[in-house]
């Protein structure tokens, strides 16, 4: 038997609600089709936006929405999407696939889209084609209330109140395909470019600065040496890519050795933040910058049948599992991880919403952002997990992933929190064979109720147009014992969410 210790006293912080924020980019069919339909389609909408989609954002509280990339940030110009829609710039979207970018859907469309949902705009802006005057007049655009040019043109486009963007991040991966930069460049353009981004009124912008791809820990080191006291934040982005760049493996095809692998490359998360901090706290000991890790998430290979340039993948338990481990990192990590953003939020990479014209689907992931959101703005709780580690079997693992302990994970990823006296824990059954019974105990604490839901089903298991509750939360049976502690039995490859009043 598992037992997890829940020290409510003992905290790492609150979890910020913004650690379950998601990315929506022009990429495929995430924005056009999947969240944008306009506002003259058969599809139901409101101001354009599909009301399904919206719907299903706000019962998951999402609550930070990054835009308009990603790659795209970086060849995106503000002012191609504002106006009259007859009268704006028509593009070819040069990262994803080659399309025709109409700019129907621009800055006015993506406040809505915010609005909407009852989330925080988080806006990339475009230093790899742009200008600094450029990003600056966006803020001014967005921010001001002065009597600007900018700002009566804002007025003509409808909108005489400022937007108050408070998140703004200054370039998206310039060490690749933000203009493949050096650090020691991008850290000075990273300087002029922030001091131009202006505070209005009594909103304070968080300047966010373009951080590390996975382990490059030069990056980070650099960044902060040279313009660490500049910023408010700094970005990690790793995703979990279960084979190689060039094959990456399917989705919904995973043998038992692929599950493992996605899970051991999905932990890195763990040892990435925890080495970027260490060397952010070198330059910044009082902690004033955070960690933001805006793109993350599983990257299989396209769908047969799609477009290569639209990353449509399905997704399955084994994305499931991953989340969970992720935001279970996450929370563990609260005191210094101020934002995370999950890619993508609809019909691209790992997302939440699959979406096939009029019709609409929640995926595995969903229900895991679902089981979860009770985390937000939640005190951390610290969990001590006494279990055995998650042994696969397969003695080929090492070979596979050339990582350095195939077997660091414990079967049993755990995190808790407590908010208004009530107890949230979420954990997860990595074995793909195995169930485990778990015994949770709360340091100092009388139980008196508990209520809980599982998600559950093989590594391949996923939701399809024809059977959209294959994979679904249910009740799970858990129960007080006599000795003041919970017991449940987790099945194979699970996630439970328990609600505990005590």
């Amino acid at each position: 038997m598992d037992t997890i210790l829940i020290r409510p006293n003992r905290s790492a912080g609150v979890i910020n609600r913004n650690i379950y924020g998601h990315f929506s980019e022009h990429l495929g069919r995430c924005i056009y089709q999947g969240i944008f339909v306009g506002e003259d389609s058969p599809i139901p909408n409101v101001n354009g936006m599909r009301t399904d989609v919206v719907e299903a954002l706000r019962r998951i509280k999402v609550p930070a929405l990054r835009w308009p990339g990603g790659c795209f940030a970086d060849e995106y110009h503000w002012r191609d999407g504002v106006g009259p829609k007859s009268g704006r710039k028509r593009m070819v979207n040069t990262h994803w696939g080659g399309v025709v970018e109409d700019n129907s859907f621009g800055t006015g469309e993506f406040m809505e889209l915010c609005r909407q949902i009852g989330c925080e705009p988080y806006v990339n802006g475009n230093v790899g084609s742009g200008s600094v005057r450029e990003m600056s007049e966006w803020v001014e655009y967005l921010n001001s209330d002065g009597d600007s040019t900018v700002v009566r043109e804002r007025w003509s486009n409808g909108r005489k109140e400022p937007y108050g963007v408070k998140y703004w991040g200054v370039g998206n991966e310039n060490w690749g395909c933000g203009g493949n930069m050096r650090p020691e460049y991008y850290a000075d353009l990273y300087r002029q470019y922030q001091t131009y981004c202006r505070d209005y009124g009594e909103n304070r912008l968080t300047r966010i600065a373009c951080g590390p791809s996975a382990d490059d820990y030069n990056w980070t080191e650099t960044l902060m040496e040279r313009a660490g006291r500049h910023m408010d934040a700094l970005t990690l982005h790793h995703y979990t890519v279960p084979g190689t760049w060039r094959d990456k493996g399917w989705a919904a095809e995973a043998d038992e050795a692929k599950y493992y692998l996605t899970l051991e490359k999905a932990s890195l998360m763990d040892e990435l933040i925890t080495k970027h901090l260490a060397i952010m706290d070198k330059y910044d000991p009082e902690h004033r910058v955070g960690l933001i890790v805006d793109e993350w998430g599983c990257w299989h290979n396209v769908e047969r049948g799609t477009a290569p340039g639209f990353l449509y993948q399905q997704n399955t338990m084994r994305d499931a599992m991953v989340a969970a481990l992720t935001l279970n990192i996450f929370n563990r990590h609260c005191d210094r991880v101020v934002m995370a953003n999950l890619a993508q939020t609809v019909n691209v990479l790992q997302s939440v919403i699959l979406t096939d014209g009029a019709d609409m689907l929640l995926t595995p992931t969903y229900h895991v952002f679902d089981m979860y959101k009770a985390h937000q703005d939640a005190v951390e709780a610290a969990s001590e997990i006494d279990g055995k580690p998650l042994m696969n079997g397969l003695n080929d693992l090492n070979e596979l992933s050339n990582l350095s302990d195939s077997n660091g994970l414990n079967q049993t990823s755990v995190s808790a929190s407590m908010k208004n006296d009530v107890l949230t824990v979420t954990a997860a059954n990595l074995s793909a064979t195995e169930r485990v019974r778990v015994r949770i105990s709360v340091e100092d604490t009388r139980l008196k109720s508990v209520s809980s839901r599982i998600l559950t089903g093989g590594f391949n298991d996923h939701n399809t147009f024809e059977r959209k509750d294959a994979v679904a939360p249910k009740p799970l049976d858990a129960t007080i014992d006599d000795s003041n502690g919970i017991t449940l039995t987790l099945p194979p490859c699970s996630i439970a969410s328990l609600t505990v009043n005590g």
